[in-house]
This record gives structure tokens, sequence and C-alpha cells, in this order.
């Protein structure tokens, strides 16, 4: 019996296992939220009463928050109350802070509270900040300022997060069910655990130069394959996409090269131009010399030459600042001279006077007579000859 027992084991790993009572079939393992829903956190599960020390969180803001933080700030305080939270306004020092108070009994809430003042210094609205309050909704605020260094580079990466129109960040906020505010340096992200980090992910590979595209491709795959009940227990690397970068040999790049010189040459033929070729660099054969090369002068040994080595540091500086001068004058002469280029102005062609024209008209006219005359005579020619012939 204890032979048969142990032979149904398959996995030595899950030998010592024991049954969980509570562990039922009905339990959807999966999705995790909707399996071990949380209850709220009410004043009778507080068996401790009040806090005994004080809880508090300080944030800055920027100035341009001003405004809009003191707008709002009655409905930032209501909802807090409600909770038991009090916060503070320092419009002097820019700062907001939040604190326990005799009628908190949370113990968690002072880090919600914490996680809102925090999202509204980032530019998120009143209406969306309240969110942070509930339990099943957390944040994440990524900071991106220091992964490029790049201006232009960053301001490019960080816009293709939020795509034309918004229609990426829409995206990624539909298959994430997150809020995402890209903000300055900073991504600010609501949402469950699960989405939070999806977010991170496809945010951080942005502006690691990995396009937000292929991760969107790969939620929407992901998020196909867990309609199927059968594919549950089943990994899904096999259906999800492997992307690499791709690195070309030196015959594939030869024939990219080759390629793109071919359709150069045909739009060239059609305009009329000659074909580009390509010059390759002929290879001279160095002569084999069994003697190593001379040696080559030290640079002490050129400044004694030419005398530079005996000069004075203050000769040595004038010196080398009049050669910088001379280049410099050099480079602006021919700079100036590129740009002159575009101002000279193109060889003219003087319009004809009226003596021009009537000389031009007496030649044409004893042209034409010249031509009339050898016609006539010509055709006089050829009369004689045929009265002449029997």
């Amino acid at each position: 019996m204890a032979e048969a027992e142990e032979a149904l084991v398959v996995n030595k790993n899950k030998r010592h296992r024991k049954d969980k009572p509570w562990d039922t079939d009905d339990i959807d393992h999966v999705s995790l939220w909707s399996a071990w829903q949380l209850d709220p956190f009410k004043p009778e599960d507080n068996k401790g009463g009040t806090f005994t020390e004080e809880s508090s969180f300080a944030t800055l803001f920027p100035k341009y928050r001003e405004r809009y933080l003191r707008e709002v700030w009655s409905a930032v305080t209501k909802a807090l109350e409600t909770h038991g939270i009090a916060c503070t306004l320092d419009l002097i020092h820019g700062s907001m802070s939040v604190r326990t108070t005799r009628r908190t009994y949370d113990p968690y809430i002072i880090l919600k509270a914490r996680d809102m003042i925090k999202l509204l210094a980032r530019g998120v609205n009143i209406g969306q900040a309240v969110k942070i309050l509930d339990d099943a909704i957390a944040c994440d605020i990524i900071k991106i300022g220091n992964i490029v260094r790049n201006k232009e580079r960053f301001v490019k990466r960080r816009q293709r997060i939020i795509g034309p129109d918004g229609s990426t960040l829409k995206a990624i906020e539909l298959l994430t069910q997150c809020y995402v505010l890209v903000q300055g340096s900073t991504v600010s992200v609501m949402g469950p655990y699960k989405g939070l980090k999806e977010v991170r992910r496809i945010v951080l590979d942005c502006m690691k130069n990995i396009h937000p595209i292929y991760r969107i491709k790969e939620l929407m795959i992901k998020r196909e394959l867990a309609k199927d009940p059968a594919l549950a227990t089943e990994s899904w690397d096999r259906f999800l996409p492997q992307f690499r970068k791709k690195h070309l040999k030196t015959s594939e790049k030869t024939a990219k090269k080759n390629e793109k010189l071919a359709e150069k040459n045909t739009a060239r033929e059609t305009a009329g131009l000659p074909p580009i070729k390509l010059t390759k660099e002929e290879k001279r054969k160095k002569v084999y010399t069994p003697f190593p090369p001379p040696q080559q002068p030290r640079k002490v040994d050129v400044q004694l030459e030419s005398g530079e080595y005996f000069l004075k540091s203050k000769e040595k500086e004038a010196r080398e600042a009049r050669r910088r001068k001379e280049k410099q004058e050099e480079v602006t002469a021919e700079k100036q001279a590129k740009r002159a280029e575009a101002f000279v102005a193109p060889a003219e062609v003087a319009a004809p006077t009226i003596e021009e024209k009537r000389r031009r008209k007496r030649e044409k006219v004893r042209d034409d007579e010249g031509e009339a005359e050898d016609d006539k005579s010509k055709r006089k020619k050829k009369k004689r000859r045929t009265d002449e012939e029997p």
C-alpha cells in the first residue's frame, strides 16, 4: 500500500505537502484579487484604539502647481478627514504634509495619504488622486530623467510613450487597467499591482530604445490567451512573439547597400543623369623588408631641431596663440566666401538696343534677298540647259 502511494507521487518536492481545508475547488488561483478579495478596514476592526505615536509625511511641489492646489485643497482636506488624517498646505516653503490624528483608525491609511500628496505634486488631478485611498489601487512614480543623457533623445523617447495623439498611452491604459500620466522627468501610474509592474516594464524599455508597440502586442496576446480555460495551466511562451535585435552579416550588409545603389541608379537614369559607380580602393602591395622601420624622432628632438625647445613659456604661448589665430582666420575666410556665394548675382544677358534690333533686321533682309537671287540664278541656269538640249 505504501509502495502504491509512493508511485502516485510524481514530484519529490510535493512529497510532504498536505491538503489545506480552506483551499477548495471553487477558488480561482489565477486571478489573485478576485480569489482572495480583501475586506475593507473598518473602525471596529482596530482593537488597539488610538495610536501612541503620530506619523507624518511631507513632500515638495513645483511653483506652477501652487494655484491648482490652493483651489482644490478643501476637497483634499474633506477626502482625508473621512479617514482621520490631517493635512497642511505650506505655500511659503512649497510643501504638503499629512499626519495621523486621534481619530485615525487604519494604520496603513497614512501611507495612502502620502502617495496621494505625491501624485498631486506630480500633476495628477484631484479626482484621480483621491482614488489612491482605495485598498485595491496602488501607485508607482517611475523616474526616467537619468536614464537618457541626451536631451533631444530623451524628449523623443518620452513622446514615444504618449504616441501620436495619445494613442499609445491610451492602449497602455486599456491593457493594464492603469492611469498613466507622463509629466516632466517622471511617469505617474495608478492601478492594480499587476498593471503597475507591466507599465514600469513598458516605460523603462521605451527609455532604453525598445518601442512600446512590442510590449502592447504581447499584452494583447496574453489577454486573448487568458480567455481560454484550456491554457490556464500551460506555458504561453510558444504563443508570445520573440523580438530580437537584428544583426546583419557582412554579406547581407553588402547586398542591402547594392540594392539601395541600384534604386538610386534607376532614379538617375529616368532623370537623364549618369549612374553612380562604386570605386574600390586599390590596395597597394607592400614590399617585404626584413628590417624594422627606422626610429622615429622624439617630440623633444623635433623641438630641439626647430629651436622651439629653447623658447620661454610666454614665447611658446604667444607662438601657439598666433598659430591658432591664423588657423581661425583661414577658416573664417573660407566660411565667409561660402556664404558670399549665395549673394553673387548670376550673369545677366543685356536686352538688345533699338539700333541693334534695326541692324539685325537689315542683316536678315539682306540674307533673304541674297537667297532669293541665288534661287533666281539657279532657275535661269536650269532653263538654259533645257533650251540647249535637242
